[in-house]
């Protein structure tokens, strides 16, 4: 049951973005773009162990985000062996495991891109959790006695909601979340560990963690490891830098990748996914260093989102959220509210009050004028 196969080529996907991929923004892309692909947010495995309740609320999911993959990091075997039982319970159709986050608090934990400094830990996570796929399709129970108690209550929540285990049970994918080094680029030695796992997929963004998000995605590289990737059965996914489908597509064919990931560029924008089937027209891969930058593509006539449906999304994006989350927590819907504020007359001086704003009645206010104006135009 790898849904990876079922995928119409290239894959257009969401990419799992720290602080943004909630359940309420894949929500809203998967209404209003529908990728390829959602994966969530990076979760910890050893939170989710402590039963802390901003991770356990990571993995809420909608029926409309599938095909939905939930990304897990940490460094510690152990767990991803039980973690990885709790997805399969939870009904996700994938797993996909971090190896790639930057952030020192992370990294020098030898979690996320920490790990591509220790291939053997590397494959020992990935082993770890198909071992603990494979428990859970065998039928083994969830190991409650493992986990924290409060992750059994959240499971008692879910189904008294109607959110049962999956009926049959199949073997989730799995797969890879990765950059291009550590200090220097090592990309085809690291994809060539990681392919002695078989993951289903690797996406890699085109840095190494000590660029974080500085400098330019080395594309040459990330095509180096479709290379490398070739005829292994791994698809290899591309992130970096991809701000429209038309660049989207001119990646895809000058590098030979089997999708990419598309991030920042659907912050405010989830409408960025619409014309996924036009990019598949245009698109075909043509590998090679020799077609890097000798490609003409024709134009895809992207339609990013209307002034209205911005607004409106906005607004629907904020009750979402109060209702979902809470006002405790409705600080952290401000800065989707500030992403949605751009391309129409006094965008920048809505963008500033709605940064302040604490609840939906004052979003409501603040957008009531803009909705009139733009729906009279």
């Amino acid at each position: 049951m790898n849904f990876w196969n079922n995928i119409p080529k290239p894959i257009i996907a969401l990419s799992p973005m720290d602080g943004v991929t909630d359940p309420c923004f894949r929500r809203i892309v998967a209404t209003h773009g529908k990728p390829d692909l959602i994966v969530t947010e990076f979760t910890s495995v050893e939170g989710i162990l402590h039963g802390a309740e901003s991770e356990l609320g990571g993995l809420i999911f909608d029926e409309i985000e599938r095909p939905i993959v939930a990304q897990i990091y940490g460094a510690k075997p152990e767990s991803f062996f039980l973690i990885a039982q709790l997805v399969c319970e939870l009904g996700f159709d994938g797993l996909d495991i971090n190896m790639g986050c930057p952030a020192k608090a992370v990294s020098s934990r030898g979690c996320g891109a920490g790990l591509i400094n220790d291939p053997p830990r590397a494959k020992a996570i990935l082993q770890a959790a198909r071992q603990g796929i494979d428990r859970w399709v065998a039928g083994g129970s969830l190991p409650l006695a493992d986990l924290h108690p409060k992750i059994g209550e959240w499971l008692i929540r879910r189904k008294q909601a109607g959110q049962l285990p999956p009926s049959e049970r199949h073997p989730l994918p799995i797969s890879v979340k990765t950059r291009l080094g550590v200090n220097r680029v090592v990309i085809q030695e690291w994809v060539s560990h990681l392919l002695e796992e078989k993951p289903a997929a690797i996406s890699i963004h085109g840095r190494t963690l000590n660029q974080g998000y500085r400098g330019a995605a080395d594309w040459k590289a990330i095509a180096e490891a479709a290379s490398v990737a070739h005829g292994s059965g791994t698809l290899i996914l591309g992130n970096g830098d991809i701000r429209s489908l038309n660049e989207a597509a001119h990646r895809i064919r000058e590098s030979g990748v089997d999708g990419v990931l598309i991030g920042r560029a659907a912050l405010g924008n989830p409408w960025i996914f619409r014309k996924k089937a036009a990019l598949r027209r245009v698109a075909a891969p043509v590998p090679g260093p020799e077609a890097l930058g000798q490609i003409e593509l024709l134009p895809i006539r992207e339609e990013p989102g209307s002034s209205l449906e911005r607004l409106e999304a906005a607004l629907e994006h904020a009750r979402l959220f109060q209702e979902t989350r809470g006002l405790s927590r409705f600080a952290e819907m401000r800065k989707h509210l500030g992403w949605y504020c751009k391309g129409f007359p006094g965008a920048g001086q809505l963008r500033e009050k709605l940064v302040r704003v604490h609840n939906t009645e004052e979003v409501e206010a603040l957008l009531a004028p803009f909705l009139s104006e733009v729906s009279c135009r």
